[in-house]
């Protein structure tokens, strides 16, 4: 992989990671503000069982995601200590050791695998 490629995929990664963080930083506003301040209600109790467990699922999925985004930012990040650490390794399958390809890294610039290693992947987890 030439130099010009390395600096696309670490300006890549570096736009997704910082991306991600905005993301969660929007989560963590969230989950910092009361129940008072979310509905606008001067109580922060619900008066109906209903609410409670509307506001409990809605607690629920926030942190999902919070937590999806998060596992993400930790490939990102290690993608990118890879990207400095070893730069003559990136782009190439953990696995088989072949070039990962370049469209394939386009679009998921933390990739570890080829195509055919992550298809192999997938299918030993689903049996």
């Amino acid at each position: 992989m030439n130099k010009k490629q390395l600096s696309h995929f670490e300006k890549r990664l570096l736009e997704e990671r910082a991306r991600v963080v905005k993301e969660l930083g929007h989560y963590d506003e969230s989950f910092n503000s009361t129940l008072q301040g979310s509905d606008g209600d001067l109580s922060s109790y619900s008066f109906h069982m209903a609410d409670q467990g509307t506001d409990a699922m809605e607690r629920e999925k926030q942190f999902l995601f919070a937590s999806q985004e998060g596992r993400y930012l930790w490939h990102v990040n290690e993608a990118l200590r890879r990207l400095y650490q070893t730069p003559e390794k990136f782009g190439k399958c953990h696995d088989c050791g072949e070039d990962i390809g370049f469209e394939r890294l386009d679009a998921l610039p933390h990739a570890r695998l080829c195509i055919k290693c992550k298809a192999k992947e997938e299918d030993g987890k689903r049996r």
